[in-house]
């Protein structure tokens, strides 16, 4: 299994849906000038893996998760990641049938969201 998408959605510096792609089986690298959102790919990624510790994508609180706070009129923060799981001997076990899952976490009001998908 291997990542194949993130897709970001009003999660920190990122207001409207960006999705990332492209990724490589083995080995992937994010670069960019200072201030152009890379670290907030990484803890998009963090979020929807349930990081509870939020200091550690560099928050105090939720509602910061969001962008802007929600002062620019976006509401909720949503993260995707797709992950091909097409090769069955990378497979998590019991989860070989599936080609494709699909793990979605949203922040809106007050309430944590969490979707899988399987295909």
């Amino acid at each position: 299994m291997w990542l194949t998408e993130v897709i970001i959605d009003g999660f920190k510096s990122y207001a409207a849906r960006e999705v990332v792609s492209g990724f490589d089986m083995s080995f992937n690298a994010i670069t960019g000038l200072n201030g152009t959102g890379k670290s907030n790919i990484l803890d998009a990624i963090c979020f929807v893996l349930g990081i509870t510790n939020l200091t550690q994508v560099r928050v105090s609180n939720l509602q910061q998760l969001v962008y802007k706070q929600g002062q620019a009129g976006v509401t909720k923060a949503s993260v995707t990641l797709v992950f091909n799981n097409e090769d069955k001997e990378r497979s998590p076990i019991g989860y070989q049938q599936f080609n494709t899952i699909t793990i979605t976490r949203q922040r809106s009001s007050q309430v944590l969201v969490l979707t899988v998908s399987f295909l």
